[in-house]
């Protein structure tokens, strides 16, 4: 079936047809047809496969339709609760794009960022709010933002957005709508947890899952190598020099850890830019902006950019460091292989950090090919470097700032 043959606007499809897309993905494909229905939907399904716009097509087409037919009272009709600000953003780009024709007007506040810009803008009118929780409340309690007209809930990433604690926002949030709405629960997993918040919301909600047998997308290829801590710089070295077209995100555990490896590729003539929680808010938004246009191929992050932003043909994810928490790894992984395209994901692996794989093999259900490096290749590896470096108090430095960093941190904690 192709987008062409739905009961959508024109309007919708035109702008389908501009973007490329043809042919709706697998969670596309089963959740628009309940959602133009008016149905509750729980759908389920992994990182890249398309689940913003699963969502984005039928609500733009409902409020297109509604806003064209009738004459109705000004306010939001939709609101988007999602974790993180870089998400609010995302997916604010997709229904502002695959809405582009139509007479939908989308928006998004967030914290971290002066609200007085984003209170003129609601003041003009809206259709569509994306929101994180702590802006929203504080501008629900401004009076500037008004949930009563409210006719479409939607919870994205409800996985982490409970990881997170806002289980407790979510229920306070119940409070200010209209007891009458269509709800839409999106997530990449699933468990008790979701289950028992969706259900309480809900009465009838349609169950969508698609391949829940892999956690990790078909279009992604990833394995693991095994590599002593302090050589992983001379291995992620090679492999960005022997793809020096390729887009890569690379992930580490810590924020000094993400401005150390930056550092290291530095030294060997390698420019990298960084993103993570010790960041201001605009400078976390123009990395991600060079990122997605190019003008920088090679991004180092921590988790916090893992959950849910679709940054276009990354084609290499290099876990410089295995995460904490396993369930990360999928969402990690999750930023290559989207949509259609193939990807690779490359784990580095310590001795020390042989718990985590297991922990994540456990999570996926399955094992991670291993690399296999020869003794021969990896001192051929450590011989290739151009990392001349030998400040040796800089480096004691460094690993001492890393010590600190995690002595908070406990196994099993997230960290930014």
């Amino acid at each position: 079936m192709k987008f062409e043959d739905y009961h959508i606007s024109p309007l919708i499809k035109k702008s389908l047809d501009i973007s490329g897309f043809k042919r709706p993905t697998d969670i596309q494909y089963k959740a628009i047809p309940p959602i133009l229905n008016g149905e509750d939907v729980l759908a389920i399904a992994q990182t890249g496969t398309g689940k913003t716009a699963a969502f984005a097509i039928p609500v733009l087409h409902l409020l297109h339709e509604r806003k064209t037919a009738q004459s109705r009272p000004d306010g939001i009709k939709c609101l988007v609760m999602v974790p993180t600000r870089e998400l609010a953003i995302q997916i604010t780009e997709v229904f502002e794009a695959i809405g582009k024709y139509t007479k939908v007007k989308t928006f998004s506040v967030f914290g971290g960022v002066e609200q007085g810009p984003q209170i003129a803008r609601l003041e003009k009118g809206i259709d569509i709010l994306v929101a994180t929780p702590g802006r929203m409340f504080d501008l629900v309690s401004q009076g500037f933002i008004k949930l009563n007209r409210v006719e479409i809930l939607i919870l994205d990433e409800a996985d982490h957005m409970l990881a997170l604690g806002f289980i407790k926002d979510i229920r306070q949030l119940i409070h200010h709508l209209p007891q009458k709405r269509q709800t839409l629960f999106i997530s990449a997993t699933i468990n008790e947890e979701i289950k028992k918040l969706a259900y309480s919301l809900v009465e009838r909600a349609i169950r969508i899952q698609i391949s829940p047998k892999d956690r990790v997308s078909k279009n992604v290829s990833h394995a693991v190598a095994f590599i002593e801590m302090d050589d992983k710089r001379f291995f992620l070295e090679r492999i960005i020099k022997e793809h020096p077209e390729s887009k890569i995100l690379i992930f580490v555990r810590t924020k000094v850890r993400a401005e150390r490896v930056a550092k290291a590729m530095e030294r060997v003539g390698l420019k990298s830019i960084t993103i993570h929680g010790g960041k201001e808010q605009k400078d976390r938004l123009e990395v991600l902006k060079q990122f997605k246009k190019g003008e920088a191929n090679i991004l180092i992050a921590t988790d916090v950019s893992a959950r849910g932003i679709d940054i276009p043909n990354v084609e290499y994810v290099i876990n410089y460091d295995l995460p904490d928490q396993a369930e990360n790894y999928v969402h990690r992984v999750g930023r290559t292989g989207r949509g259609i395209h193939k990807g690779t994901a490359i784990s580095f692996c310590s001795p020390e950090e042989k718990e985590i794989l297991m922990e994540v093999e456990e999570f996926l259900g399955r094992k991670v090919r291993v690399l296999d490096i020869d003794k021969a290749e990896y001192a051929e590896t450590l011989d290739l470097t151009e990392d001349v470096n030998d400040n040796w108090k800089s480096l004691m430095r460094e690993a001492e700032q890393e010590q600190e960093s995690r002595k908070p941190g406990k196994k099993g904690k997230k960290r930014k």
